[in-house]
C-alpha cells in the first residue's frame, strides 16, 4: 500500500515538475513575442467578458421576478458588448487595458504609500514604502510612454508572470520531491 502512495506521490511531483519547466518555457515564448501574447490576452478577455455577460443574462431572465431585471440586463449588455468591441476593436482595446493597467498601478502605489506611512511604527515599514514606490513609478512608466508601450507592455507582463509560475511550481516539485524522501538520501550518503 505505501509503494502505491509513494509511486502517485512520485508520479504527482514528475507532473508538477514538467508542468513548471513547460509554463517557463511558455513564459519565454511570451515575451520574446510580446505584441502575439497582448493580442492573445486582450482577445481572451474579451472572450471571458462576452461568456459573463451571456452568463448574467441568463440570471437576469431566471430572476426576473425578483427585481432589478431592467438593471440585470442592462450589466449583461455591457458585459457582451465590451467583449464584442475589444473584438472588433483589438488595437483600441489594447490601448485602453494598458491605460487601464497603468491607472490601476497608480492608485495601488498611492495607496500602498498612505499605507506605508500609517504603518511606520512598525518594524520592517520600509518594506511597504519600496513597494509603493516601485508600483507607482511602474504605473507613471506606463501612463508616460503611453500609447508606444501598450503594444508589447501587456504580453511581457503576462510571460513575466508566466515564467515566475513555473519556476515556483518546479521549485515547489524539488522541494516536495527532497522532502519526501528523506529515508533514501540517509541510507545512501553522497
Amino acid at each position: 500500500m505505501t509503494t502505491d502512495v509513494s509511486q502517485n506521490t512520485k508520479k504527482n511531483l514528475n507532473g508538477s515538475l514538467i508542468t513548471g519547466v513547460l509554463l517557463s518555457i511558455l513564459g519565454v515564448i511570451a515575451i520574446a513575442a510580446p505584441n502575439f501574447t497582448t493580442l492573445f490576452a486582450e482577445t481572451w478577455i474579451a472572450t471571458i467578458l462576452i461568456f459573463a455577460g451571456f452568463t448574467k443574462l441568463v440570471y437576469a431572465t431566471q430572476t426576473r421576478q425578483q427585481g432589478g431585471f431592467i438593471w440585470k440586463l442592462l450589466l449583461s449588455g455591457l458585459y457582451i458588448a465590451t467583449g464584442i468591441m475589444l473584438f472588433v476593436y483589438p488595437f483600441t482595446g489594447v490601448l485602453t487595458l494598458t491605460l487601464l493597467l497603468g491607472s490601476f498601478l497608480l492608485a495601488e502605489g498611492t495607496f500602498e504609500l498612505i499605507l506605508a506611512f500609517k504603518l511606520r511604527p512598525q518594524e520592517n515599514w520600509t518594506w511597504v514604502l519600496g513597494d509603493g514606490i516601485i508600483t507607482l513609478v511602474l504605473g507613471a512608466m506606463i501612463w508616460f510612454q503611453w500609447p508606444f508601450n501598450a503594444p508589447w507592455l501587456l504580453g511581457t507582463l503576462v510571460g513575466v508572470s508566466i515564467i515566475f509560475t513555473g519556476i515556483s511550481r518546479v521549485m515547489l516539485a524539488l522541494n516536495a520531491r527532497s522532502t519526501s524522501n528523506p529515508t533514501n538520501e540517509a541510507a545512501n550518503p553522497t
